[in-house]
């Protein structure tokens, strides 16, 4: 697993835990050379984005028990990936960002002034 640095350098914050979040089920966007999608950014998910990524093909409202996967509600925060969010940011519909639960990995996909434009966690 790489360090568990975020974007800003600091020790990564946890995401979620209700429902559990990240690549290895932490609750936090830990990354490593395993997690191929990148699942470095921390967001808020809300309903406008639940229905962007639907129609782009990645439903994440649906729950799938099979998998342990409740299915997100707006207001739920969830480790995304970066690739993802990027994709959406482009396209206008970008769920707000939470920078200390962001992993540093998100860097090579994102640039920083891009999510600071959606952060919600900055004073």
């Amino acid at each position: 697993m790489d360090e568990s640095l975020n974007v800003l350098g600091e020790p990564l914050e946890v995401c979620g835990k209700d429902p559990v979040t990240g690549f290895y089920r932490d609750g936090c966007c830990n990354s490593s050379d395993e997690d191929f999608g990148s699942h470095t950014i921390c967001v808020e998910v809300n309903r406008k984005f639940l229905e962007y990524t639907r129609f782009r093909g990645n439903d994440l409202s649906t729950p799938m028990p099979d998998f342990g996967f409740p299915g997100l509600q707006a207001g739920d925060r969830w480790c995304l990936c970066a690739k993802r969010w990027l994709e959406a940011a482009d396209d206008g519909m970008a769920p707000s960002v939470l920078l200390g639960s962001t992993h540093k990995r998100a860097l090579e996909i994102v640039t920083l002034d891009k999510l600071k434009e959606f952060a919600k966690d900055l004073s």
